[in-house]
């Protein structure tokens, strides 16, 4: 799957996509557990579907800080019954899986999804470029400082400036991608907002999203619940988050984004469509 910007619209960029998140998993840090079995994720990622999802992204391992690792084998377990039932249902909405292990990406590809969704960048794996390249898969590579387990110890991250930093991160791994033969028309970048930064970070990367737009490639931003929402706002429940994710969502929308990873698929599809209605103007 693609990304191109159509032509004329009189819009930053594309109107973002919408990318559902339907976590498979007993952990995750919003709706850990919820949707562990494999009827609930399908029903929830159909319903997903049904507001305007253009993506589902299928998540069998929570990368929260401090989370753990989970292996190859539990993941498959977890993600494939889920992901060949969404493609019964639906034949032409795109699937991705959220993963950094080769072989679950490529089980996910060959069940059906199209989009793999590495948050190490391709680097945890040595043998995940090589399965998207072959599948002509498209790939989204994050910024993360550290590990899941450890992104938000040791007196939390640091940077000398958080935007070139992972500006340089972002082209360093699209550069690898490619020469791994990854298309790049079908490579995503994603400034990892909430892994491995501060509360002023992840608001500096949405400040600046337009230095990321910049870079060439179609931009993801995943800010839904995040931590920092809640720091802002005061807020401790992850659910209770959804008005500040819906201001992050517009100000990607404004920026450039090409695609929004949310929990809160309508109200995000009925934000794009007023931006996109004023913009049009």
């Amino acid at each position: 799957m693609a990304f191109r910007i159509p032509a004329d619209t009189g819009f930053p960029s594309a109107v973002p996509l919408v990318m559902g998140i339907v976590n498979v998993t007993p952990d995750s840090f919003s709706d850990g557990g919820r949707f562990l079995s494999p009827s609930a994720a399908v029903s929830h990622a159909i319903g997903m579907i049904d507001e305007g999802a253009d993506i589902i992204d299928v998540g069998p391992e929570s990368t929260r800080p401090d989370s753990e690792y989970v292996g190859a084998d539990e993941q498959i377990n977890r993600a494939i019954p889920v992901i060949e039932s969404i493609r019964e249902h639906d034949g032409e909405v795109a699937v991705s899986i959220d993963t950094r292990l080769a072989p679950v990406a490529r089980a996910a590809i060959e069940a059906g999804a199209n989009i793999v969704n590495d948050v190490s960048a391709l680097r945890d794996d040595p043998e995940m470029a090589g399965v998207i390249a072959d599948a002509g898969a498209t790939a989204v590579l994050m910024h993360m400082k550290g590990t899941p387990m450890d992104m938000q110890k040791h007196g939390g991250p640091q940077y000398d400036d958080v935007v070139n930093e992972v500006s340089s991160f972002l082209i360093e791994r699209r550069k690898f991608a490619i020469a791994a033969g990854v298309d790049p028309s079908k490579i995503v970048l994603d400034p990892g907002i909430g892994f491995g930064k501060r509360v002023e970070h992840n608001l500096l990367i949405l400040k600046h999203l337009d230095r990321f737009v910049s870079l060439g490639s179609p931009v993801l931003i995943g800010a839904s619940r995040k931590s920092f929402i809640g720091k802002v706002l005061d807020v401790e429940s992850p659910r209770k988050r959804d008005a500040g994710s819906l201001a992050c969502a517009v100000l990607a929308t404004l920026a450039g984004a090409a695609v929004l990873r949310v929990h809160d698929v309508r109200a995000t599809v009925e934000a794009i469509r007023v931006c996109q209605a004023v913009a049009l103007m």
